[in-house]
């Protein structure tokens, strides 16, 4: 059995902190793993690394090797190879397919191999009785079946779709599954009120389980510009990815097919797809709020209070969500949170910058943080690791100047090669080819003032680059 983790989504419903460059997948919400790293820890009691596959994107890759290369050094594993890069993103119908090319091509998995398919942000306990439903699941599926995990709900709620489960059961060992009569998209709040009153009705887990010769013949039934793609190499794949449908497995497959089964987990479930889902899962004080960060609550509870950098005070608020991150501040009642992507969609729609960028972004070799930014000029924190280096490029339109804080730099300027220890600096002019370099052991701290008329991240002319990211023409 394989499984096969989509991790490439780029979540908008935990705006602010969760953002199109550094989506909810990879974001600490309640630990100091990230979701992604979570759920690799979960399926490693299932599966041994070389059986979990990680689909993302380019423009994730780097976050996904940096979880995956802490938790193999953590648990002492020698790597995990097998991730799969979207061109770009097409939905899961065609992201599942590719996964499924991959295993039978590089893997070399036979149709009769079964494949576990999970989101990457989800959060499931007991750890121990999530992986007994995987190998039920591998049982279940092994007999043609396509399996959905359903979970019972407790209570109406409109942020996810419904599986109605037909009245007579099979067994499974000691567990019960149940063909599918009916796949519900999100329902209005007086039917998800009549469906968890009926009580034949699970929430859509987003979670599948089958044999890869049984989902072929269905894509071939209900999609057949999916299935196309099996008669091409993986590469070819790959190359032809953007001509593929944009369409979820749920309307190109499972709302069509008659294998459909659900099988019901009895677990704590949640996909943290709102504020709302992450107030549910996090532990509270006496009073009911979660304070994370700089907070200061007075007569304050049931509210979640987040600050990233500042403190955050409250008084005599309740059933609040307060998420505050430097450059932008959501203040939500309780309840309300699933119209964030309406104040996405807003700003998308004025093409304002804080719904794709933080104030600090994350690179291979790194990271930088915006402190101050104004008309011809821009100041950074650039924090570059141990042995990492940033590409050789140049800028048409601002010169640098970099101090170094802290740790010592190699840097290239032109022809000149120099070493910059703590309290000194160099200057980069404009059109001049420069890298800056850790070569020490501990992490390079620099602050970096930018000039010029015109300071955009998009002013990089990059010639050499050791990450392979695409060099400019």
């Amino acid at each position: 059995m394989k499984a096969l983790i989509l991790a490439g989504g780029s979540g908008t419903r935990l705006w602010p902190l969760s953002r199109k460059n550094y989506p909810k997948q990879f974001l600490k919400l309640n630990s100091t793993k990230s979701l992604l790293r979570e759920t690799v820890e979960r399926l490693l009691h299932v599966f041994s690394p070389d059986d979990i596959i990680v689909m993302t994107n380019n423009e994730y890759k780097f976050h996904v090797l940096s979880d995956l290369n802490s938790l193999a050094e953590d648990h002492h594993i020698a790597s995990f190879g097998n991730i799969i890069l979207e061109p770009v993103g097409r939905n899961t119908a065609p992201a599942i397919a590719l996964g499924m090319k991959y295993c039978t091509e590089k893997l070399g998995c036979r149709k009769s191999e079964v494949m576990f398919i999970c989101p990457a942000d989800h959060v499931m306990k007991p750890v121990e009785r999530f992986a007994g439903y995987i190998r039920l699941a591998e049982g279940i599926a092994g007999k043609g079946n396509i399996v959905t995990f359903g979970i019972k709900p407790t209570r109406p709620e409109t942020g996810y779709g419904y599986i109605k489960a037909e009245s007579r059961g099979q067994r499974a060992k000691s567990h019960k599954y149940f063909k599918v009569a009916q796949f519900t998209e999100k329902p209005d709040a007086k039917t998800a009120q009549r469906y968890v009153s009926e009580g034949s009705y699970f929430w859509n887990s987003g979670m599948f389980a089958f044999n890869i010769g049984t989902m072929a013949a269905e894509f071939k039934k209900y999609a057949p510009d999916i299935r196309k793609m099996f008669d091409l190499s993986f590469d070819e794949i790959v190359s032809d990815f953007r001509q593929m449908p944009d369409i979820s497995i749920d309307y190109a497959v499972a709302e069509k097919s008659t294998k459909m089964a659900v099988l019901p987990l009895d677990l704590s479930w949640n996909d943290i797809g709102s504020w709302d889902s992450l107030y549910d899962v996090v532990d509270k004080d006496e009073k009911g709020n979660i304070r994370i960060g700089d907070t200061l609550a007075i007569d304050t509870k049931d509210t979640l209070i987040i600050s990233d950098k500042r403190l955050v005070s409250t008084i005599g608020i309740e059933d609040c969500l307060i998420i505050d991150t430097g450059d932008a501040l959501l203040v939500a009642k309780k309840g309300e949170t699933q119209k964030v992507r309406k104040i996405v969609d807003r700003l998308k729609k004025e093409k304002r910058k804080e719904v794709d960028e933080h104030l600090t972004t994350y690179r291979p070799w790194g990271s930088y943080t915006i402190l101050e930014e104004g008309l011809r000029y821009k100041i950074k924190r650039i924090v570059v690791n141990p042995g990492a280096q940033l590409s050789l490029q140049m800028h048409y339109h601002r010169s640098e100047h970099w101090v170094v804080v802290s740790g010592a730099a190699k840097v290239q300027i032109g022809d000149l090669e120099k070493n910059v220890h703590e309290n000194e600096s160099v200057y980069v002019p404009k059109s001049t080819l420069h890298r800056l370099e850790n070569p020490g052991k501990v992490p390079l701290e620099i602050i970096e003032v930018q000039n010029g008329e015109y300071v955009g991240e998009d002013d990089i002319v990059r010639v050499d680059d050791v990450y392979g990211r695409q060099k400019s023409k």
